[in-house]
């Protein structure tokens, strides 16, 4: 039997490499630890502008005050199927309460793509669908799986609060692609141009948008998506985040998957909160290229595990029982009622005067401009040089809880969500613009 002899010569060197990292472990710098200190990826993350007017509103409420917060929920004011609430009671009595496969039960993942199907003309197979807690644990996911340090992500603006801090958190560098109310908030074909490089890893596009409305029409994702077909742009994938799809009016949605040569680089994600009214049921789902579904789910695997066994029972049923809003479908009268109180909304908030807002075609939100009213103070000496301050001095004096901008890269508005009654809607802004006609 032949014996390797290794160098004395190696020892010694790698005996003296360990001992010199034991001495610099024991004697080098070292940062004091406290049992209090926090990651820098966390010490280090921006808290959301939301914060502040929540603590205020949590606060207002316990003290016995009164406050009209309804138009800063995002979420529906209508109730989710019956045959979804029903579908949840099923599951306890049918035994559906243990573990399912990581990536969801085979039921949904097929309904998911039979709805994906025949609504967005987007084919996957099974094992293309993972189904997660929620849209955004998908989103943090797939971002995870898919972007590091030295990538750039490309994020139109307004855009979702928790989009930029997602991709931070990957190690990626936001990059945000202003968009001009003008415009309708959709990214133009020059825009995009101007910030895709070679870092560009993905591009997000929330369509429709949270926070304007904004739907980006067939012909404008085509422009878009002809800019990414360029030999130069091949390494770029898009998130296309599609949680409100069901809710448009006038501008029927597209999926960017649909597009021809896009499916096999586009993440796409979407749930049950928005179009089902199922946000407590924390239900949604990725869709995309197989290898990065894949690894998606493996992290997945070692962060929850899979989604609730009763969520995922429900989704079948909601599906099932909503499959689209099409005219004649209890989703459809949802939607119109939702177009009914964006045009009371937006007709109220048009008479005030300097204040600005595009007409949204989807989701349940407004953006309104109102830069006008900054460097102006109220009867009471407080300076509004900010939406925040704006939000903050209207729901302390009116109470009156709105989203400041800034939360959302668009620091010239304020958002109103009118999934609300129109009794909260009009009292709203009514306030508002007393508050504003106050201001000097």
């Amino acid at each position: 039997m032949s014996v390797v002899r290794t160098p004395l010569v190696f020892v010694a060197g790698a005996a003296a490499a360990v001992l010199v990292q034991r001495l610099w472990t024991w004697f080098g710098p070292r940062r004091r630890l406290s049992l209090l200190d926090l990651a820098p990826i966390v010490a280090n993350m921006a808290t959301s502008k939301t914060v502040a007017i929540f603590s205020q509103t949590s606060d207002m409420k316990s003290r016995g005050e009164t406050v009209n917060a309804a138009l800063c929920v995002g979420q529906p004011d209508f109730p989710p199927p019956a045959a979804a609430l029903a579908a949840t009671a099923e599951a306890t009595e049918l035994g559906l309460t243990a573990y399912t496969a990581v990536s969801g039960t085979l039921e949904l993942r097929r309904a998911i793509c039979k709805y994906l199907k025949d609504l967005k003309g987007t084919e996957y197979e099974v094992d293309q669908v993972m189904v997660a807690c929620g849209g955004k644990q998908a989103i943090y996911e797939v971002v995870l799986a898919t972007c590091q340090e030295g990538d750039e992500v490309v994020i139109p603006a307004p855009y979702y609060t928790s989009h930029p801090d997602i991709v931070s958190l990957s190690g990626a560098a936001p990059v945000i692609l202003p968009t001009l109310a003008a415009d309708d908030y959709v990214p133009t074909v020059a825009g995009l141009e101007a910030v895709l490089t070679p870092r560009t890893r993905m591009l997000i596009l929330c369509n429709p948008c949270n926070p304007s409305g904004t739907v980006i029409g067939a012909a404008q994702l085509e422009a878009l998506a002809a800019v990414l077909r360029r030999p130069e742009h091949a390494h770029v994938l898009v998130l296309a985040d599609e949680i409100y799809s069901e809710i448009t009016y006038d501008v029927p949605h597209v999926s960017f998957a649909a597009l021809p040569g896009m499916m096999e680089r586009t993440l796409t994600i979407n749930g049950f909160s928005k179009s089902h009214a199922m946000t407590g049921y924390r239900l949604g789902y990725l869709a995309g290229p197989k290898p990065l579904v894949k690894a998606a789910t493996r992290l997945q695997g070692q962060i929850t595990s899979c989604a609730s066994s009763i969520a995922q029972h429900a989704g079948v049923a909601a599906l099932e029982a909503w499959p689209n809003a099409a005219p004649g479908s209890e989703l459809h009268a949802h939607v119109a009622e939702l177009r009914q109180k964006r045009d009371l909304a937006l007709g109220l908030l048009r008479q005030i005067p300097a204040l600005t807002c595009p007409t949204p075609q989807g989701a349940f939100y407004l953006l309104p401009d109102v830069s006008a009213y900054f460097g102006k103070a109220t009867p009471e000496g407080v300076r509004i040089g900010s939406a925040e301050a704006l939000c903050m001095a209207l729901l302390d004096k009116y109470k009156v809880a709105l989203v400041p901008g800034e939360a959302f890269g668009a620091p010239a508005t304020v958002r109103l969500s009118y999934a609300a009654t129109r009794a909260h809607i009009s009292d709203a802004v009514a306030k508002l613009a007393q508050f504003l006609g106050e201001l000097n």
